[in-house]
């Protein structure tokens, strides 16, 4: 039985085989209507979340299945005290498969460790989310139809970003990949990304607390939200939240065939002017998700 805990946890092989079921099913949406017949699907929500969990379900019920949960710790056994192994074992006996969110690093990790069923990490604090990053590599590969050979600037909270560290880990097994990382000083890569990731790797990369510099250069841009609920003072968000807000007028310099990614949800660090321009990915993102999850559950329910 496997799980998805860490985006490692997959080899590449098995990324772009998810990859290309995912476009398949793209293109055939027909053709996997049933294959979840019977089968259910467990929605742990222990953190607020709406399109991880919504996606989830959507994917299952585009799969034929069916979904039963919780989307907040209140309503669940938790609010009384169980833990999180014993509810990984409880759920094990009704459904077939678990979608876990959490705000504590490490839970879902435990989760599987006493299911028996396959468990996915939806989220746990600012550790991981691999399901947004197999989203983020699908999206990468659908606009650039490469997964290779091309600069990607991450700007924003670099510090904390869990789906930034996530990406750079994946990407960073692929070929000629150089890596631009724009943020605040105080919102910089963490060092042991830089040394076990893009150091390790030998992977190009350059720091800089100025977007509009390096926008000619960059062929992907993954923008990200500084977090309110991460920061340790409220005076140190406010300081820093506006720091980088992407407008028309910044991508006056960038490609035109620039992909702009975001992982959801915006604040403001992406004006609404640039929804409509052809560059500006997330939404398609958003759509890919779905199909990338519905992917997954495939595998790891071993549905042929």
């Amino acid at each position: 039985m496997k799980n998805l805990i860490d985006i490692l946890d997959l080899s590449t092989e098995e990324i772009d085989q998810l990859i290309q079921t995912a476009n398949d099913i793209i293109e055939n949406p027909e053709k996997y209507s049933e294959k979840c017949r019977g089968k259910k699907l467990a929605t742990l929500f222990f953190e607020p979340s709406t399109r991880t969990r919504l996606s989830f379900e959507a994917a299952m019920y585009e799969l034929g299945g069916n979904v039963l949960g919780f989307s907040e710790a209140q309503s669940s056994s938790a609010a009384k005290g169980e833990s999180v192994a014993d509810t990984a074992k409880t759920i094990s006996c009704y459904a077939d498969i678990i979608a876990m969110r959490h705000p504590k690093e490490g839970a879902p990790l435990v989760a599987s460790q006493k299911a028996t069923v396959p468990v996915i990490n939806a989220g746990d604090g600012g550790h991981n989310h691999p399901t947004q990053t197999l989203t983020d590599l699908l999206t990468i590969q659908r606009e650039m139809h490469r997964l290779g050979n091309f600069t990607i600037g991450f700007c924003g909270d670099l510090k904390f970003g869990r789906t930034v560290h996530s990406l750079i880990a994946a990407l960073s097994r692929y070929e000629n990949i150089k890596v631009v990382l724009i943020s605040p000083e105080e919102l910089k890569l963490p060092s042991y990304v830089k040394k076990d990731i893009l150091l390790k790797k030998g992977i190009e990369y350059r720091q800089t607390t100025d977007l509009e510099s390096v926008m000619p250069q960059l062929d992907v841009l993954y923008m990200t939200r500084v977090q309110r609920e991460r920061f340790f003072s409220e005076e140190e968000y406010l300081r820093l939240k506006d720091s980088y807000i992407l407008t028309p007028e910044k991508l006056k310099n960038a490609k035109k065939e620039l992909a702009i990614m975001h992982p959801l949800p915006r604040v403001n660090e992406i004006s609404v002017a640039i929804d409509d321009d052809p560059r500006a990915c997330y939404f398609k993102q958003v759509l890919n998700g779905k199909y990338i999850r519905m992917a997954l559950i495939l595998k790891l329910l071993e549905v042929e």
